[in-house]
């Protein structure tokens, strides 16, 4: 047992079970990675008492990064999977196939992803729970049930989950849908299904100050003053684009994920605004991009050139 006080500096007393050694299953450690308090609790909820923890929140917040990171630091193996339109039964439970048996061949049930993790002490983590085909998410509807036992039909056997295994979730809706026009390919997920997940989490993005501390932390060569000050601006400049989304002025705003890209692509470029535009400004609407400029420049005091000007 590990204090959370002690390995995540959250105010807690709580503790939570870990392993001593690491395996090929564990997530690398980010010794930058910045932790949510109530989101690190609730997915520690997950590991100490064995709750079904769904992580939501708007893209590029880090939902399945908290998961893994939470794991690294218990030494905890963790598999991720995305539930995209691929996913079907037989990629979750198993399926026969043809095998050599001492020049024979012979048919073999191979486990699928799903009975392989329950006898296992794994995390597993659904990404992209939303986007999964409601035809296919039924068959993990007893899992989520805390120590629901797995039956394989086809096999005639009921698997019981190993004491370790973990099952977690991430998702950009609540299984409402797409209701922003941001998230095409999520579905409309069954209320029974939503309720058998005990603990549901928000992650928001970052406060400024953490935001620009994680993006330094990803690009080392902007870590002085100088570079403190620039990327203090692409968060800032981040942070209108959101307040713009919630206000319906644009519908594409900057993720972390993509403050970290646009600081990667300054090192390349060695231009800010050349780097905006490949990074962000190219991705939005043609007609939200003046108001996106106008971000920019709110941002920086500079005004953002035309591409042809940049490119003279």
């Amino acid at each position: 047992m590990v204090s959370v006080r002690d390995v995540f500096g959250i105010d807690s007393a709580m503790r939570v079970p870990a392993f001593g050694v690491r395996d090929d299953h564990v997530p690398e450690i980010d010794p930058g990675y910045r932790f949510e308090p109530e989101v690190t609790l609730a997915i520690l909820s997950g590991f100490v008492r064995n709750r079904r923890v769904l992580v939501q929140g708007l893209h590029g917040t880090g939902k399945s990064t908290h998961i893994e990171q939470v794991a690294a630091r218990l030494n905890w193996p963790c598999l991720r999977v995305n539930l995209d339109g691929h996913i079907g039964r037989m990629d979750l439970v198993g399926r026969d196939t043809v095998v050599l048996r001492d020049g024979q061949q012979v048919t073999e049930f191979q486990e699928g992803i799903v009975p392989w993790a329950l006898q296992r002490p794994i995390a597993l983590v659904f990404d992209e729970y939303d986007a999964g085909r409601p035809d296919v998410m039924f068959v993990i509807q007893r899992v989520l049930e805390r120590d629901g036992r797995f039956t394989l039909l086809d096999q005639n056997r009921v698997i019981q989950p190993h004491p370790f295994f973990r099952l977690f979730a991430t998702a950009n809706t609540v299984g409402l849908g797409n209701l922003t026009g941001m998230y095409h390919g999520t579905h409309l997920l069954n209320h029974a299904q939503i309720d058998r997940w005990n603990v549901v989490a928000t992650l928001d993005y970052l406060p400024r100050e953490a935001e620009i501390d994680i993006v330094l932390a990803r690009v080392p060569e902007l870590a002085d003053a100088a570079g403190r000050e620039l990327v203090g601006a692409m968060v800032a400049v981040a942070q209108l684009t959101r307040e713009g989304f919630a206000a319906g002025d644009v519908s594409t705003l900057m993720s972390p994920r993509t403050v970290i890209a646009w600081a990667e692509n300054c090192q390349i470029f060695r231009d800010p605004a050349l780097a905006f535009r490949l990074s962000f400004l190219n991705k939005c609407e043609p007609g939200e991009r003046p108001i996106v400029a106008e971000y920019f420049q709110r941002g920086f005091g500079t005004e953002l050139e035309p591409c042809g000007d940049a490119a003279a």
